[in-house]
């Protein structure tokens, strides 16, 4: 038994051409090998009101029968999931990739996510989709970054060990600062190359002391063993390299001027961390907990290079291996 095929137009061509002759519905059967059935459904089904069965209204009518909308459209259950996660600040890849880690295989693509919610932004007009984007943009692309000024007596990152580029041994962080339009408002982070996580403290002065202070005070917790190294950019603030060095015993190396995209993981922290904290944010107005709540997100968040584990998952487990090796020491 042959299985069924779907009229061409070609077939409705002729459909129309011996409808119009009078013909019956068994007499086109017949001339196009099909059942009569199929005939009758079809001048039923796809003939308009006004214009009759025309060939090419009714390839057009079966042709939007068949299609089912996308995915996310079709499957209220997983529309529901993806966009509680995006809402969570998830990018789609992380949705994507994290949905597949839990259900053992593929369950939807980032490019189908990011495809649905470009359409709802056009179809509806509604600019509050895209919200559900990480950068919150109306078009996707890449954007460019400035360059900073230069200062010398600094450790270049080319003197840097290769094995720190490779992100394969846990203890070396970037550190930098995250600007906002309210003058004397800013934060301190601290990136750890291998897990992805980032620590950070608000921070109301970007002088060489009290950015010191701050670090120190920030990295001093963790086992030696997390401690191995810092990359800065060519800021002010950070010319008290010396001085964290020395209290951390830490090893620091500096950026090329103009090129802050060689410590890359911090600055993907900070572009990521935006979306909660635009620039225009007054830290003041935060709720109480609000930071440490924002951090936490961040460090909860699946990544595609964690193999979509989040760097809390990454990190937590190091830590305490740390801890628990004495006479531990940065190598």
């Amino acid at each position: 038994m042959s299985r069924y095929r779907h009229l061409s137009l070609e077939e409705r061509c002729s459909i129309a051409r011996l409808h119009e002759d009078g013909q019956s519905i068994r007499q086109i059967a017949a001339a196009l090998d099909r059942q009569p059935s199929t005939i009758a459904r079809e001048l039923r089904r796809n003939a308009g009101t006004k214009v009759g069965y025309q060939p090419a209204y009714a390839q057009a009518q079966a042709e939007a029968r068949r299609w089912t909308g996308a995915r996310l459209d079709r499957d209220d259950a997983l529309r529901g999931e993806v966009l509680d996660r995006l809402a969570s600040g998830w990018s789609p890849e992380q949705v994507a990739g994290r949905l597949a880690r839990e259900a053992g295989h593929k369950v939807i693509s980032h490019e189908s996510i990011y495809r649905f919610v470009y359409a709802q932004l056009k179809r509806t007009n509604d600019r509050r989709w895209r919200f559900y984007l990480p950068r919150a943009k109306y078009k996707r692309g890449w954007r460019t970054k400035g360059g900073w000024p230069r200062h010398t007596d600094r450790p270049s990152i080319h003197n840097r060990p290769d094995s720190i580029a490779a992100r394969k041994q846990a203890g070396h962080w970037e550190a930098d600062a995250m600007l906002f339009s309210a003058p004397g408002q800013a934060i301190l982070l601290a990136h750890e190359r291998h897990s992805r996580l980032t620590i950070a403290v608000p921070q109301n002065s970007l002088k060489a002391d009290p950015v010191a202070d701050a670090i120190v005070q920030l990295l001093q917790p963790m086992p030696a063993s997390l401690r191995r190294s810092i990359t800065f950019d060519n800021g002010t603030e950070f010319t008290r390299h010396h001085r964290i060095e020395r209290q951390l015993a830490i090893q620091a190396f500096f950026c090329d001027p103009h090129a802050p995209w060689q410590k890359g993981g911090i600055e993907n922290a900070i572009g990521r961390l935006r979306r909660y904290l635009p620039r225009k944010t007054s830290l003041d107005d935060l709720p109480p907990n609000a930071f440490d709540a924002i951090i936490a997100i961040y460090n909860n968040t699946p990544r595609k290079c964690l193999g979509f584990q989040t760097p809390a998952e990454v990190f937590i487990p190091l830590h305490f291996k740390c801890e628990s090796t004495p006479g531990s020491s940065p190598g």
